[in-house]
């Protein structure tokens, strides 16, 4: 039986049904292909272009190789927990979806509030990046002096990201399909810059750089200590986690915002035709793809400079990227392609980010946990109302405030949502064994285990800052569901017409 108040679960079959109302339904136009390329477009940006050496300089020295596999198998173990979820309930929403089925309405809202966080916070700050690489773009053409960003009194206003939240925003109004075609194209680009970066890069390793391998945990000084060290370092007793073993388990945490894509493309399920067959082909095909490219690019960057000179405060100053290795050979060619490729390469991690965000928020307003009105789908069958909102939202976010520093606050959002999926699907085999799974968890239950726990073990590991906000952020949504949600849900509202019993699936539909 459902439950009720705060713990009331949507059925399967009512969140199903639901995607048929005619005023709130998305067009199913999406294969397999199309989400592994929105997969593989998400997870090929921000995370390679700019994470990898600046992780290898700041924290993991050239283990950071060894923290991109420790990210890539929990993300491994929590994607086969998506895939089985996704092929079962093909709704959009994801996490939001999966955990209203399973553990009441008050955790799914609690996960929602989490993803627009996640969402949200890592459009902006890979759109912030996006501008910086285009003003780079920029002055190779014309010349120094060409800024994508404008001193207005005391506000910096940021027009290049401006410009590319609006360019995306109405390329996903107009219809996913035409988003997943403009992706295929530039994700062929990056690729092809990614290949170019390990076999170009193969000839300037040198092996001396890969010792040590893992360096000496960093003495004294504030980088890495206080609210800026791993809670488990706290936990333990370490004085900080920069280098050594606590500076790889905290670069493992930090990579992880390059396997993020994955998720996004659970959120499409509900626009994928057959997707009991074509969403665990998406998120599986695409995670393993991106695995394999981003150790073998974290072993040649770091095996083509001393990791010191890849810290953010080494000479020559500036912000450490894949460029920044060919610069240090004086190969500047190369250096200003990759530029470009990273320019294309966040171009699409932000287009899928604002698809992940837009379907999180509209999963919930169909759901009345936001206002109804959001969900209303156009003549192209895509939610125009939320895709405005959230530009409007992501621009201002990314056009005005300084977004350094945030993916860890995605990262703790995401391994949140991965441990509430993971533990969904064994709570969903149990209670609705008669389902149909196009994909079902090997090894039930201990791969859906192992997954709570090392995603458990890589939030460990963040920064103790960043749980503060963390917590912060959480509180606001509980006072948001108590003030708004709970009184607006659907769900409530067809079980206080039916006096608490489940309502029959399709009755509601005409009553709304």
């Amino acid at each position: 039986m459902p439950g009720t108040g705060i713990w009331r679960t949507k059925s399967v079959e009512q969140s199903i049904a639901d995607t048929d109302e005619p005023d709130t339904r998305l067009r199913r136009n999406l294969g397999a292909w199309d989400l592994m390329v929105f997969g593989v477009a998400v997870m090929i940006g921000a995370g390679i272009f700019t994470l990898t050496a600046r992780t290898a300089g700041d924290i993991s020295g050239p283990s950071v190789a060894l923290a991109f596999v420790f990210a890539g198998i929990a993300c491994a173990l929590a994607a086969l927990c998506y895939a089985e979820f996704a092929s079962t309930v093909p709704v959009a929403g994801s996490a939001y979806t999966f955990s209203y089925a399973t553990f009441g309405e008050f955790i799914a809202w609690i996960i929602g509030w989490d993803l627009v966080l996640e969402f949200s916070v890592a459009a902006a700050a890979v759109a912030k990046g996006w501008s910086v690489y285009l003003q780079e773009v920029l002055v190779m053409l014309f010349g120094e002096g060409v800024s994508t960003t404008v001193q207005l009194g005391s506000v910096n206003f940021d027009w290049g990201s401006l410009l590319l939240i609006a360019i995306l925003a109405t390329l996903l109004t107009l219809g996913t399909k035409l988003s997943s075609r403009f992706s295929l194209v530039i994700t062929s680009v990056k690729v092809v810059i990614i290949l170019f970066v390990i076999f170009m890069g193969i000839a300037y390793i040198s092996p001396d750089n890969y010792t040590p391998f893992i360096p000496p945990a960093a003495e004294g000084g504030e980088a890495g200590a206080g609210v800026e060290q791993s809670l488990f370092s706290v936990l333990v007793g370490g004085s900080g986690s920069v280098y050594g073993a606590f500076g790889l388990l905290a670069g493992a945490s930090l990579v992880f915002f390059a396997f993020i894509g994955f998720d996004v493309v659970a959120t499409t399920a509900e626009e994928t035709r057959n997707p009991q067959r074509n969403v665990p082909r998406g998120i599986l095909g695409s995670l393993a793809i991106v695995t394999g490219l981003y150790v073998a690019t974290s072993l040649v960057v770091a095996g083509m400079v001393p990791y010191e000179q890849l810290a953010t405060d080494a000479e020559p100053e500036g912000r450490k990227t894949l460029a920044t290795a060919f610069a240090y050979h004086g190969v500047d060619w190369a250096a200003n392609i990759i530029s470009l490729g990273a320019l294309a390469g966040l171009t699409t991690v932000v287009m899928v980010l604002l698809l992940g965000q837009q379907r999180v928020l509209f999963a919930m307003s169909r759901d009345g946990l936001l206002p109804r009105k959001l969900a209303k789908t156009g003549s192209r069958g895509t939610p125009v109302r939320v895709n405005v909102i959230v530009g409007i939202v992501v621009a201002v976010a990314a056009t005005f405030f300084d977004a350094g520093k945030l993916e860890e606050m995605v990262n703790v959002g995401t391994l949140f949502a991965f441990i509430l999926v993971s533990a969904g699907v064994m709570v969903l085999r149990r209670t609705r064994p008669d389902l149909k799974r196009g994909f079902r968890v090997p090894l039930m239950p201990l791969v859906p285990i192992l997954a709570i726990a090392a995603c458990l073990w890589l939030m460990l590991n963040l920064t103790v800052l960043t749980w503060l906000r963390f917590l912060v952020w959480m509180a606001l949504g509980v006072i948001v569901y108590f003030l708004y949600s709970k009184r607006h849900s659907l769900l409530g509202k067809r079980e206080a017409e039916s006096g608490g019993e489940p309502e029959a699936v399709g009755e509601s539909s005409a009553k709304d």
